[in-house]
């Protein structure tokens, strides 16, 4: 048993608890899944003067999730009264609700997932890394597989306003992409897809600090900075073999990652095939993620700009992705010709004729609830893309994520 103690603010209050709460002597004092209905309902379990503690062996993952919230929060100077306030969560228990409710992985799963690549590709240690990193990666591959849709929905979503975890958020959306473009598109065996979302999950394991630092950064880069930017395909490489990789194309799919390669894709050998297909999909994740120093770019954009090479022809891994994915993935905004402005919940037919909620009526008034429309009929066609920054709305994601499983 290890014990750590634990502040009353960082408890969820109105929710099962994700641990057992045990005081300082280790006595159970409410287990896992009790519901703690208000403050004062906390401070009668507590007892008067009394320590609350987690046990970090029975709720490793939660822990290690708070954690990663800590730090993410201390290095960009959150206030001590929020940082103090941060909740503790589980993916198990939080997902397991979920699931039963709606049947599909719900947005807090996805932010617990995030926290764990983040933490996980922060700080590798060599001594959990392969087990904690194919749990992450087993967990994600599932996902994708179960839900493709509304992963590409929240990833994209997520990336299009995420600076504070930059790096682990690109590094899932790059995974799910490539997975899905080489199983759906270029048919590549199951085991190749593997080891290409493993690859594009950990191909920034060098830099992961450095990517969510130059997220935030104003000032012009540094000598260093740029180097480590120039280098750490080959760095990531190294990193991962002293971590326990391994497997040949995974490491050479990473080291190759960063450069662009052209010419016919049966050319360049399987782990050049893997590296083009991460790199193209590594530039339109970079695209749609705002920097401190500029706004993103549309998804529909971002899309068309990957459609061709450096060359300006047309590239057979762009189109393949434009293919998997749509003009007009889960997660773009759209404006329809009813004068609309709507989300993609899935993919359609064909690459212009996806699903989509309405949020913003005509009137650019927001909906309340999702209106799905199918912009395969010509009264909901889609007319122009839009920026995320221009919808002004929050968005239900959950709901949204049901419309995007039910279709």
């Amino acid at each position: 048993m290890q014990l750590i103690p634990l502040n009353i603010n960082s408890i969820p209050v109105g929710q099962p608890l994700p641990f057992n709460l045990r005081d300082e002597a280790g006595a159970l004092l409410a287990h896992k899944g009790f519901l703690v209905r208000s403050r004062d309902e906390l401070e009668t379990i507590l007892g008067r003067g009394m320590q609350l503690c987690v046990d970090t062996e029975e709720s490793g993952d939660s822990y290690r999730a708070y954690l990663a919230q800590l730090q993410r929060m201390l290095l960009t100077a959150d206030s001590l009264g929020q940082i103090a306030a941060v909740k503790m969560d589980s993916s198990a228990t939080a997902a397991a609700s979920r699931r039963d409710a709606a049947g599909a992985a719900g947005p807090l799963q996805w932010d617990e997932m995030q926290q764990r690549a983040s933490q996980l590709l922060r700080a590798p240690s060599p001594a959990d890394f392969l087990d904690r990193f194919h749990a992450l990666y087993d967990e994600l591959a599932r996902q994708v597989q179960q839900s493709p849709n509304a992963s590409l929905l929240v990833l994209i979503h997520m990336s299009a306003q995420e600076t504070r975890s930059y790096s682990a958020t690109h590094a899932l959306l790059v995974a799910c992409t490539v997975m899905l473009v080489a199983r759906e598109t270029l048919r590549w065996p199951e085991e190749r897809v593997r080891l290409l979302g493993c690859a594009a999950l950990s191909m920034n394991v060098s830099m992961t600090a450095l990517q969510d630092q130059l997220a935030q950064q104003t000032q012009p880069l540094t000598s260093e900075q740029m180097h480590a930017i120039e280098t750490h395909s080959e760095r990531s490489c190294t990193l991962l073999r002293g971590l326990g990789v391994s497997d040949p194309l995974w490491l050479e799919a990473v080291a190759g990652h960063h450069r662009r390669l052209g010419g016919p894709l049966a050319e360049l050998g399987e782990a050049g095939q893997m590296a083009r297909l991460i790199q193209r999909a590594d530039v339109f994740g970079a695209r749609i993620a705002p920097r401190a120093t500029r706004q993103p770019l549309p998804v529909t954009l971002a899309m068309q700009g990957i459609y061709r090479d450096e060359e300006q022809r047309v590239d057979e891994v762009g189109a393949a992705l434009v293919k998997t994915l749509g003009i007009f993935p889960p997660g773009a905004y759209v404006r329809l010709v009813s004068d609309e402005v709507g989300v993609v919940l899935r993919r359609g037919a064909s690459a212009t004729t996806p699903r989509v909620a309405v949020v913003l009526n005509r009137s650019g008034m927001p909906t309340g609830e999702p209106i799905p429309r199918d912009t395969a009929q010509a009264a909901w066609k889609i007319a122009a893309p839009v920026a995320q920054r221009d919808v002004r709305v929050q968005l239900p994601l959950e709901r949204l994520l049901l419309l995007a499983e039910r279709g």
